[in-house]
């Protein structure tokens, strides 16, 4: 489904990845892992479609989105869930979640995509007309993901889902993860929480100093002397 060849991305004159390879196959969850500073949120925002600045190709559908207007990324199939929420605080709720059901097709349907994002996260519905600056850190994190889900994607990007959450919450997210999994939305997640990461993937990749230095399956990466070094501090 996804398919990164040689991607090099830029900020401003600065290079924040070198010829990254990446791949998420239909219906796949693959994490990214890696110390901070490695590139992961850079390489989040160029699938996006946020960073434009880029060299090489993201294929999602057979579909080159280096080619696709920023604003056109989220009608061939991708959703990002940014890094710290981004929620728009004096909005409600609901309005929060209408507003990312705003390709044609996610219009038509977005009653039965909202009754599926309350079902997955029920204190939305509880708390739908309350503005989302009154919410905890961790319904903000759900209503950033159901926004994320409003636009129906094939392809959700989940950038450090975890950080700043309870345990408790955090495993609320992750056990959502598992749901969205099923439903066969693919997921790349970036994540620092080494073991979160690898738990919930098929696959994954360690990214360090913008470079993909392994990847391989869970258990693979848990054995890496690289990953030992770079994120386990060993």
């Amino acid at each position: 489904m996804l398919e990164i060849r040689s991607l090099n991305a830029f900020h401003g004159h600065a290079q924040a990845l070198w010829d990254v390879d990446l791949q998420v196959r239909e219906g796949e969850v693959v994490s990214v892992i890696g110390p901070n500073g490695a590139g992961k949120s850079t390489l989040v925002n160029a699938i996006a479609g946020v960073l434009r600045t880029v060299r090489g190709e993201i294929r999602l559908g057979g579909v080159d989105l280096t080619t696709v207007p920023a604003h056109q990324v989220c009608a061939h199939g991708v959703a990002i869930v940014p890094e710290g929420r981004r929620v728009f605080a004096h909005l409600t709720v609901r309005e929060n979640l209408l507003l990312g059901a705003h390709r044609r097709a996610a219009r038509a349907a977005h009653r039965r995509t909202l009754d599926q994002i309350h079902e997955l996260f029920p204190r939305l519905a509880e708390r739908a007309g309350q503005q989302a600056m009154n919410l905890s850190g961790g319904e903000q994190q759900m209503l950033a993901i159901g926004r994320a889900l409003m636009a129906q994607p094939k392809l959700l990007l989940l950038d450090e889902p975890s950080l700043g959450l309870a345990p408790v919450v955090i495993d609320e997210v992750f056990t959502a993860i598992e749901t969205i999994h099923a439903t066969g939305v693919g997921v790349l997640l970036v994540e620092q929480d080494v073991e979160r990461a690898l738990a919930a993937s098929g696959r994954a990749y360690l990214l360090a100093e913008g470079r993909i230095v392994t990847s391989g399956t869970p258990q693979q990466l848990r054995d890496s002397p690289q990953v030992r070094r770079s994120v386990l501090g060993q």
